[in-house]
């Protein structure tokens, strides 16, 4: 690599180089970048930090299902379950998995607790 050097009172202050030197740093950083965010995403994956979810939940999500449905159902919990768990009424949880009613945040994160999601999970 060329580089030409500017001084300022006698210290380096600048380094120029050919663009295309430039280019190729600018890549091999992007590089670096993106090996340590696979890294990490391998690392919370084998740490269990993370859940695999499989396409089909996802994809129901995507569709808008009833979210609190589409992880119950997938945690193999029945509505009667569900509502034990959350001290809450077997109808009220029929009603929130219709949209028939909308839940207060209390019992919403009781239920994403029950579930083993984020709130943002079943209210986003």
């Amino acid at each position: 690599m060329i580089a030409q050097i500017i001084e300022k009172d006698g210290t380096p202050e600048w380094a120029v180089i050919p663009y295309a030197e430039y280019e190729r740093i600018c890549q091999l950083l992007e590089d670096i970048e993106d090996k340590a965010a696979i890294e990490r995403h391998i690392r919370a994956l084998t740490s269990q930090e993370r859940e695999m979810v499989p396409s089909e939940i996802v994809n129901r999500l995507l569709e808008g299902e009833n979210a609190i449905k589409v992880w119950r159902e997938y945690r193999k919990l029945t509505q009667e379950s569900l509502a034990h768990r959350t001290g809450i009424r077997k109808a009220y949880l029929s009603q929130l998995e219709t949209g028939e009613s909308e839940g207060s945040v209390k019992v919403l994160k009781a239920i994403a607790t029950a579930l083993n999601v984020d709130l943002d999970d079943i209210t986003g």
